[in-house]
């Protein structure tokens, strides 16, 4: 049994302009049974369900101050039902090659008590139904195979293959304007789509005996069904209507991963690099072009290794890149009346500075003494060691000493950051 409860919100203090304060969140109740049949020597078969109840809060917004412009907003909370059946196999073919192969059934139903807005062509509200407590009044239902096998080339070397389907019945919409990276969390219904995803996978493996290195490339490609994302300057807070402000498409994915691990002796870790793509393609934004998604981080490198100084005493280091995130950013402006107003860049046309940054790490682990039934460590850490400014968000603000001019302005969240830890078990 399982339950999760996750909170998230964004606001503008009560010294500023249009103060507010909007709180959003999720929780989930769920059973869940796993099993494992050793049917023979060639055969082991898996398989189990999963039963989840949702319950997402899509936002309580309300201006602060005497003279906000904002009215209390509380969107309707909505409730759904998650299950899942699944069944897989691993069968080996003689020495050489291993297959699993499988099926999973789900299913999704969103029940009330809950308020359904309809849409019509231009994404405009049209009409609403209110649905009783527990009422269930929408349902999708999918089959997500897969299959992978894995072919013995030589004592050390070995290929790969993989198809897997998923369905996602919730989303993560993210806004990708640089000043507000806000992401919002909803379930699928009459008006969204589950994501629908197939993913190709192939990889080479192969194993350094004499150093104890082992190393892989692999390249997938993955095929994205129902993607969403928000409309050109969609309405995110203070708005009941959130879904009017989703559009739908497709999207793709593809890359590949390197890696290099070393696992034995006093030094260790591993070396992985990843480049990758991946692009949305939604009739309504762009103007039906492809675009980067948000997440789409072509280069990513990852650094990690660890040296045993003594029987005590061990050391480690971990280093982190990755491309910025697509990000979309005023180019322009304009003059109406008073106001100036910004003129913005095709979509998620730039990017956010690169994000790197070094973590250091010394372990303490005394000798376990026979007469003790616990043993402790101390670990001494420290989280971005060079002080790296990694940005989170990026502003265009007022420049005091040039009239009607802006600057960027990067906000960030982490510098060093030091602990101590205390780690003990019995």
């Amino acid at each position: 049994m399982i339950y999760s409860k996750f909170n998230y919100n964004l606001g503008v203090p009560d010294s500023q302009p249009n103060a507010f304060d909007w709180l959003a969140g999720m929780e989930d109740v769920s059973l869940k049974g796993d099993f494992t049949w050793y049917a023979d020597d060639h055969n082991t078969i898996r398989f189990g369900w999963l039963g989840t109840n949702h319950l997402f809060k899509p936002g309580v917004a309300e201006g602060k101050g005497e003279t906000t412009p904002f009215n209390k907003v509380e969107m309707p909370k909505s409730r759904a039902l998650e299950g899942g059946l699944y069944v897989s196999n691993e069968q080996k073919i003689g020495s050489l090659l291993t297959l699993q192969y499988g099926l999973r059934f789900s299913v999704f139903s969103n029940y009330g008590n809950s308020t359904v807005y309809s849409y019509d062509s231009e994404f405009i509200k049209n009409d609403s139904v209110t649905y009783s407590k527990g009422q269930i009044y929408n349902t999708y239902t999918a089959l997500e195979p897969r299959i992978s096998l894995a072919y013995t080339l030589t004592e050390f070397s070995s290929i790969k293959a993989a198809y897997t389907r998923n369905v996602q019945y919730v989303h993560l919409a993210q806004n990708s304007t640089g000043g507000t990276p806000l992401d919002i969390w909803f379930p699928s219904s009459p008006n969204v789509k589950p994501q629908k995803g197939d993913q190709f996978s192939l990889g080479y493996f192969h194993n350094i005996e004499r150093w104890k290195v082992e190393t892989s490339l692999e390249s997938f490609y993955k095929i994205n069904h129902n993607a969403i994302d928000f409309k050109d300057f969609a309405e995110l807070l203070l708005n009941e209507y959130l879904e009017g402000e989703l559009r739908f498409g497709k999207a793709r994915s593809y890359g590949l991963e390197a890696l290099v691990r070393l696992n034995e002796g006093k030094l260790n870790g591993w070396v992985s690099y990843t480049w990758s793509r991946t692009f949305r393609e939604i009739p309504e934004i762009n103007k039906g072009i492809a675009y980067p998604a948000t997440y789409d981080r072509p280069h990513d490198i990852s650094i990690v290794a660890n040296y045993q100084l003594s029987k005590s005493i061990s050391i480690g280091a971990n280093w982190v890149y990755a491309t910025g995130s697509a990000v979309t950013l005023p180019t322009g402006r304009f003059v109406i009346g008073n106001t100036i107003a910004p003129v913005y860049s095709d979509r998620n046309s730039y990017r956010m500075p690169d994000y790197h940054r070094l973590d250091l790490s010394m372990t303490y682990s005394p000798q376990a003494k026979p007469d003790r039934k616990w043993r402790g460590e101390w670990n001494l850490s420290i989280y971005n060691a060079y002080y790296r400014k990694n940005p989170w968000v990026i502003n265009f603000v007022p420049d005091p000493n040039i009239p009607n001019a802006t600057y960027a302005e990067m906000t960030y969240l982490f510098g060093i950051v030091p602990a101590i830890t205390y780690n003990f078990k019995f």
